[in-house]
């Protein structure tokens, strides 16, 4: 029986396999991918996520301020997706007050780190787009 963890493993046959498939892949690197991925207007995320399916329902707003808080209470490990739901949110209105406040009532059942790592990823979209 190997001494090699089963997980690194798996990570190191499936890392063997994409380099012969295509070496150009060995120096991918996820961050920034979802800037490929363009911000939903308005209009449409209210149409399919938001009161456009069930007229006595949340909004959009409140959904991605939701999702915000969720993916803040799950440590915030989930970079892009952060990034993604912060784009998203202001689009439909939210404020950064109201992303802030999101944020940091998600620390009550997140931890402190967990609100510190999604206010420096919710900073970072909030900059970038005030100097846009």
């Amino acid at each position: 029986m190997s001494n090699e963890n089963p997980f690194e493993a798996m990570m190191k046959m499936s890392q063997d396999w994409l380099r012969q498939v295509n070496p150009a892949m060995e120096s991918f690197t996820p961050k920034g991918f979802e800037e490929m991925f363009p911000t939903m207007p308005k209009d449409m995320m209210e149409t399919f996520m938001g009161k456009g399916m069930n007229p006595e329902g949340l909004d959009a707003k409140t959904r991605l301020l939701l999702t915000l808080m969720g993916l803040t209470i799950m440590g915030a490990q989930a970079e892009a997706q952060v990034r993604l739901t912060v784009r998203h949110a202001v689009e439909a209105g939210a404020t950064k007050q109201e992303i802030a406040e999101t944020i940091a009532q998600a620390a009550m059942f997140g931890g402190v780190p967990a609100m510190t790592k999604a206010m420096e990823l919710a900073t970072e979209v909030l900059d970038k787009d005030s100097d846009a």
